[in-house]
C-alpha cells in the first residue's frame, strides 16, 4: 500500500472534513460516530491511519503530556524558542497537514497498527484523564503549559487526525 502525502490531503466534498471543537467531549463524541461508520462499514480512511491507529495516536501524545515525551522528540533550542512566540495560533487555529518531526521514522510516534476497539478504549481513558487532571510535564514546544492550553492543544489535534476519517 503507498502511503498518503496527508499535506496533499484538502478539505473539499470527497476529501478531508473540515471540524473544530470546543470540548473534549465534542471530541469523544466524533470518536463514537466515526467507531460507528467502521463497524457499519461506511468509513472512508483518507490519511494512512485507520480509525484505531488514529484514536490510539490522540491518545499517547496526551498521555506523554502526563508520563513524559520520549527523549527523541526535544527539539533544539532555536525551534523551541521560535514556537513559543506561535503557541496562540497553535492553539486557535488548524494545525497545519502533512508535518513530519524530523529524525523521526514516519513523522511522528504512536503511527502502529491498532484495533479499532482498543483505539477507542485508550483515548476515552486518556480524554478521561485530561478532563480531570492537569498535565503534569512540559510541552516539547511550547514550555509549560496551562490546563486549558493542553485541552485546546489536544483539540487542535484531534481535528487535525479525525478530518481524515469520513461517513
Amino acid at each position: 500500500m503507498s502511503t498518503v502525502n496527508t499535506a496533499k490531503v484538502r478539505v473539499a466534498p470527497g476529501s478531508a472534513r473540515e471540524l473544530h471543537f470546543a470540548s473534549l467531549d465534542e471530541v469523544l463524541d466524533e470518536m463514537d460516530r466515526i467507531a460507528a461508520a467502521e463497524r457499519e462499514g461506511r468509513l472512508k480512511q483518507l490519511g494512512n491511519w485507520n480509525a484505531g491507529t488514529n484514536f490510539s495516536h490522540l491518545a499517547t501524545w496526551i498521555d506523554y503530556s502526563f508520563e513524559g515525551f520520549p527523549p527523541k522528540l526535544n527539539p533544539p533550542w532555536i525551534i523551541r524558542f521560535i514556537l513559543k512566540f506561535q503557541k496562540s495560533k497553535f492553539m486557535k487555529g488548524p494545525m497545519p497537514r502533512g508535518v513530519r518531526i524530523p529524525g523521526i521514522a514516519g513523522g511522528t510516534l504512536a503511527t502502529e497498527p491498532v484495533p479499532l476497539e482498543e483505539g477507542v478504549r485508550h483515548l476515552r481513558s486518556s480524554i478521561e484523564r485530561l478532563k480531570r487532571e492537569k498535565p503534569t510535564q512540559r510541552s516539547v514546544l511550547f514550555g509549560e503549559m496551562t490546563h486549558e492550553e493542553w485541552i485546546l492543544g489536544t483539540l487542535r489535534h484531534a481535528e487535525l487526525h479525525m478530518s481524515y476519517l469520513t461517513y
